[in-house]
C-alpha cells in the first residue's frame, strides 16, 4: 500500500491534465506503436494519475494532457487503487 504523498510523487515528472472541470497532474508515457510494413497502424498512449482525480473518466471522455487533446479508451485501477492507468487515443 502506498503511504507517501501522491502529489509529491507526481510533482517531478508529471504534466498538466484536464478532464471536464477537473485539473490535476499525471505521468504521461510515450506511445506504443503497432507497425506493419513500415506504416504505423495505431499509437496507444498511457496516462497514470491519481484515482481520486481521474478515476471517474470513462470510455469516450475528452481529456487534455500537456495541451494535447485525447479521448479515453479505458481506465484501470493499479495495485491498491490510489493510481489509475488511463489508455488514450489522440484526437
Amino acid at each position: 500500500m502506498i503511504t507517501e504523498n501522491l502529489d509529491v510523487f507526481l510533482a517531478d515528472f508529471g504534466v498538466s491534465v484536464t478532464a471536464g472541470a477537473i485539473t490535476g497532474v499525471g505521468l504521461f508515457d510515450m506511445p506504443t506503436q503497432i507497425i506493419a510494413d513500415g506504416m504505423v497502424l495505431t499509437s496507444d498512449y498511457t496516462l497514470t494519475a491519481k484515482t481520486s482525480d481521474f478515476g471517474g473518466v470513462s470510455y469516450g471522455d475528452a481529456i487534455t494532457v500537456d495541451g494535447t487533446a485525447y479521448q479515453v479508451r479505458e481506465v484501470r485501477r493499479l495495485d491498491d487503487g490510489k493510481f489509475c492507468e488511463i489508455g488514450l487515443s489522440k484526437v
